[in-house]
């Protein structure tokens, strides 16, 4: 499941954020130390509609686990608290705050979302920096006394590392090959891993579609990588996340909005983290899978069950739209519209796939 952490400064909406996704309620200045944990199923009309489709006596959808920070990121990057748990996650999700409200006054004293951006960024740089300078301290010790090629290696993507950290460069914007990753993953620095700015806009700017490109743009973080962008109304969301379906159309389309924070959050994050979904559809069960982006159809029937990776013989593939248009398989097979492919296929978003393996 992916894990993703919500984090910020005081007084930025994080709590509140993470109870829109997880419908939750209560927490907020109750002076808790404990991280909160909830699951998030992610919507998908695709599967919505395959569903229908097929009335399975059983259906599955994808879901992300959101974990809402405690406290102060700068505070938990410093002092190291929750660091285990911060460390394990995929992705972390900053909330910013760009709305003005006098009954809830800044900490900073004022409302500049780029500062604080860049205040936070500084303080994840600084503790990976601390972790790397120890780590080469140590390494150069143990290479004068024994030529070891391991070491000598984890050196060298080290010193890449520390070079950038010193340039205030937060490592997710290397280009590190999948070998240098592979060599420095024990250490889950937080400056590597992949960031999503979400500001917390007040309700007036809730319908303004394009301010998280805008600021993106002027912040300088539109072209960074493994860096997204998205912006939400905490308040007009909150009060959307209370309401039924139906009621919430409604209230959306008052404020110019297509898609409520949940779907926006989690297409961002899927976009951010390179993950695609593709499908497994039947009488059985419909269910939603999520890789990332370029995986084989190896890959793939091993994210279902290493048996079937192992017994892989050929992967059965249709894309969503033709299914939809054909109304079924025999339909899409008349129409060689369903597929044969080997274990080097690659799996593209939306699709279903059926894998014939042995038992």
């Amino acid at each position: 499941m992916l894990r993703i952490g919500i984090v910020g400064l005081p007084q930025t909406g994080k709590t509140t954020l993470f109870q829109i996704l997880t419908r939750t309620h209560g927490g907020a200045g109750t002076g808790r130390q404990e991280a909160r944990v909830g699951v998030v199923r992610v919507p998908d009309a695709r599967l919505d509609r395959l569903i229908a489709m097929f009335k399975p006596v059983k259906h599955v959808y994808a879901t992300i686990e959101y974990m809402d920070m405690p406290g102060s990121v700068i505070e938990l990057a410093r002092t190291g608290a929750q660091s285990q748990a911060l460390r394990e996650l995929d992705a972390l999700v900053h909330v910013v705050r760009a709305f003005e409200n006098e009954a809830v006054p800044s900490e900073a004293g004022s409302v500049d979302p780029k500062r604080d951006i860049e205040n936070v960024e500084l303080e994840l740089i600084l503790s990976d920096l601390a972790v790397v300078e120890k780590r080469l301290e140590r390494l150069e010790k143990d290479i004068k006394k024994q030529k070891n090629p391991a070491l000598e290696k984890e050196q060298q993507v080290l010193t890449v590392c520390k070079a950038a950290l010193e340039k205030q460069t937060p490592l997710r914007e290397l280009e590190l090959s999948a070998e240098d990753l592979k060599v420095i993953r024990g250490f889950t620095f937080l400056s590597l891993k992949p960031m999503l700015y979400v500001l917390n806009l007040g309700e007036g700017d809730a319908s303004k579609a394009n301010v998280a490109e805008q600021f993106a743009a002027q912040a300088g973080l539109k072209q960074r990588l493994r860096t997204g962008v998205s912006a939400i109304c905490g308040k007009v969301e909150a009060e959307l996340a209370e309401m039924s379906d139906a009621d919430a159309a409604e209230f959306m389309q008052s404020y110019g909005l297509k898609e409520s924070a949940t779907s926006r959050l989690i297409n961002a994050s899927y976009q951010l983290l390179g993950l695609i979904s593709f499908f497994t559809v039947g009488e059985d069960e419909c269910r939603a899978w999520t890789i990332r982006a370029g995986m084989t159809a190896m890959e793939a029937a091993g994210e279902i069950h290493t048996d079937i990776q192992r017994g892989f013989i050929r992967a059965e593939v249709t894309k969503y739209d033709d299914l939809i248009e054909t109304g079924g398989f025999a339909e899409a097979r008349l129409r060689a519209l369903l597929r044969l492919e080997g274990k080097e296929y690659i799996v593209h978003d939306g699709e279903i796939v059926h894998f014939r393996h042995a038992s």
